[in-house]
């Protein structure tokens, strides 16, 4: 573990920047450039391509693909056939955004059919498909009927499905609630308020405004004031996760909130709890994900509930050294400009001390030409360490108050960091009886530190040292390891204690015999100091002390083997060096000459035979086919033949016997024709 403190150092530096944050921005660029990779202008659905459409809108991205044609040629398909209702309400979605050229006749007919679908629907989900559709044509054409002749029982039959709790039931059929259905209900009824000939019943209206109180009561929250929407609906056959179906009540809220007359009285802290849910979950991987984030955003941006503002902070990490300023902004959740107001640092205090209060009260000053608040210096009583600032956010107009949602008090965590003095640092060793110096340096930590000493194991070794803050402080790192390093590699780790004033470790050689397993020989001394707030860590060799140990007994434990390091296993592996058996002795080339001819005296003899005593060809067939059968089978005796030259010289066993099979087969068919064909020559000459 020991060789891996640098990297440890670095680590717990990179963690604690990044643990700081804990109040995300508004939308970014980043966001605009993962919208341009999630949607890159290919789309199955209409679906698809409205969830792009909107995104580029909402974030006005002026470099995009060029989708109209072909979205509009579906658009126009869809709306000119008899659709799905989701098909037909997502056409109309994507027709407000490009403006089609769709007859206006069309619409007249869709219009018809929606109305007749409102009418008999018996799921939540026709009913907000249709109904939405309708108002969408509305917006789009001026002069098609949508209004619905019984709004108040369309109204009416909406909100029979909803249930005590502020949920909703997707049909009358199904006893599950669902708080994603609950963000559909509300929009659909939004919808219905805006298609209604006459005005709804505010008894109703009120009612649904109770609903969304009941609703929030059971919302989800993190202890940072993070709320959210969780799905408990456990019967369907699609679950809806935390993100959807916060976007779904959002959009439904806000949606009914926009068509009615007055307020719903939301807690404005739950509705800046709702932006932060949606802020906090960074950069969604998935289209859908994405785009429900960033429709939310733009509902919570512009609503007649409140509107969130966003504190945040470009750093949390502050260097004393480099006079950094502390930097805070207040936008809305797109990064719009927030209204007139004061960012006030009500108190900072230190993470391990809460009630110890170092800033009390202070006002940020504005810098108007880069729209951020500044505290240009940070006070003396601030030195290096972790704190928490506490951030305010006063509206200059407290008729805003109603309209925005500010959080109240905002916990920052701040990290302040610095060079570390470290001085007054000496090395000695001393007499273990009566603890007088035999030898002792002092070290220049900041330089080059090479210090040569040896003991024995009568004697002990101190090492002591200083650290200060740029304001004089006494600093306590978290980490301050005294290492010694035996020839062999065998480390040995040893934290330096602390007595308040200085650092100081004193190793006792006489009790550490049996734990430096009486290796005699150089140790290597290293130190390392490291905190996350100290700018200046450091992992450094201060030089070897010659440790003279006394012989190890016979039951002393045994030196155990050095640890083996992970990544070596994946560095080169050493070259396997092949040793073959040395080919055994051959008889002399002459001998193996004499008995080759040997062998071949036998063939020569048959063919002088054959040659003196005649071929006798009397019987070969005469006739065609016959013949040919019989050339057949003396070639595949010859191929035969050949096969067992051929293995003799390069071909292996298995390839010989696959080959020798085939011939074989060949052998028994045209042998069996020949000598069937000889056979009955032969009876016919005996019966004649």
């Amino acid at each position: 573990m020991a060789r891996y403190l640098g990297g440890l150092l670095v680590l717990l530096f990179a963690a604690s920047i990044c643990g700081a944050v804990t109040i995300p921005g508004p939308v970014s660029d980043a966001h605009r450039s993962a919208a341009s990779e999630l949607f890159d202008g290919s789309f199955s659905s209409l679906e698809e391509a409205y969830e792009a459409l909107r995104v580029f809108e909402i974030l006005a991205i002026g470099n995009k693909p060029d989708v109209s044609a072909t979205a509009c040629k579906k658009v126009v398909e869809n709306l000119g056939s008899s659709s799905p209702v989701k098909d037909l309400f997502y056409a109309l979605k994507v027709n407000g955004i490009l403006k089609c050229k769709v007859n206006a006749d069309v619409f007249k007919d869709i219009a018809v059919r929606l109305k007749a679908t409102v009418t008999d629907a018996s799921t939540l989900v026709d009913m907000y498909y249709s109904i939405g559709s309708l108002v969408l044509i509305k917006d789009q054409v001026s002069d098609v009927d949508v209004l619905l002749a019984d709004a108040d029982g369309t109204f009416h039959s909406i909100k029979a499905l909803s249930q005590s709790d502020g949920r909703w039931r997707y049909s009358s059929d199904n006893p599950e609630s669902s708080t994603y259905a609950a963000g559909l209900a509300l929009e659909a009824l939004a919808g219905v308020i805006s298609l209604a000939s006459s005005e709804i019943d505010l008894s109703r209206v009120k009612t649904v405004k109770n609903d969304i109180l009941k609703l929030f009561d059971s919302i989800e929250k993190y202890d940072d004031g993070t709320f959210y929407f969780d799905e408990k609906f456990v019967g369907g056959s699609e679950h809806q996760g935390s993100l959807s179906t916060t976007s779904s009540v959002v959009r439904g809220v806000i949606a009914f909130t926009s068509v009615i007359s007055g307020k719903v009285n939301l807690p404005g802290d739950k509705v800046l709890g709702l932006a932060k849910f949606f802020l906090g979950i960074g950069i969604p991987g998935d289209a859908k994900d994405f785009f429900n984030q960033v429709e939310s955003l733009a509902l919570l941006e512009n609503n007649r509930v409140s509107i969130p503002l966003v504190l945040s902070l470009p750093e949390t990490v502050y260097s004393l050294s480099k006079r950094d300023q502390l930097k805070v902004r207040v936008n809305t959740v797109l990064g719009s400009a927030s209204p007139p107001l004061t960012v006030k640092l009500v108190r900072a205090f230190r993470s391990d001390a809460k009630d110890s209060v170092i800033i009390e009260s202070k006002e940020l000053q504005y810098d108007k030409s880069n729209g951020i608040h500044v505290l240009e210096v940070f006070p003396d009583n601030v030195d290096v360490g972790t704190y928490v600032f506490v951030f305010e956010i006063v509206l200059h107009d407290s008729a805003g108050e109603k309209v925005f949602a500010t959080g109240g008090q905002i916990h920052v965590p701040i990290y302040v960091t610095g060079i570390i003095e470290v001085s007054n640092a000496e090395i000695a060793v001393l007499d273990s009886d009566l603890g007088s110096v035999e030898t002792q340096k002092k070290l220049d930590l900041a330089g080059n530190v090479v210090v040569e000493l040896s003991a024995n194991h009568l004697q002990k070794l101190r090492f002591s040292f200083q650290l200060k803050t740029p304001h004089g402080h006494a600093f306590k790192p978290h980490q301050a390891f005294f290492k010694l390093k035996h020839e062999t590699k065998h480390e040995h780790i040893f934290v330096v204690g602390n007595t308040g004033k200085k650092f100081e470790i004193v190793l006792d050689f006489l009790g550490l015999v049996e734990k430096f397993y009486y290796l005699s020989g150089r140790y290597d001394i290293e130190l390392t100091v490291g905190d996350a707030v100290m700018e200046n860590s450091f992992l450094r060799p201060l030089g070897h002390v010659d440790l003279e140990l006394p012989e190890a007994p016979e039951k002393a434990a045994r030196l155990p083997p050095l640890p083996v390091d992970p990544y070596l296993r994946y560095g080169p592996k050493a070259e396997i060096a092949h040793i073959f058996r040395a080919p055994e002795k051959r008889p002399p080339q002459n001998l193996s000459l004499t008995f080759l001819s040997l062998i071949l005296l036998p063939f020569i003899g048959f063919l002088v035979g054959l040659l003196r005593l005649g071929v006798n060809l009397k019987n070969f067939p005469s006739s065609a086919a016959p013949a040919a059968y019989a050339i057949l089978f003396h070639l595949g005796i010859a191929a035969v033949l050949l096969l067992y030259v051929l293995f003799w010289l390069k071909l292996d066993l298995f390839t010989t016997l696959k080959t020798v099979g085939l011939l074989g087969v060949f052998l028994m068919f045209v042998g069996h024709r020949i000598l069937s064909h000889l056979a009955s020559t032969s009876s016919k000459l005996k019966s004649a």
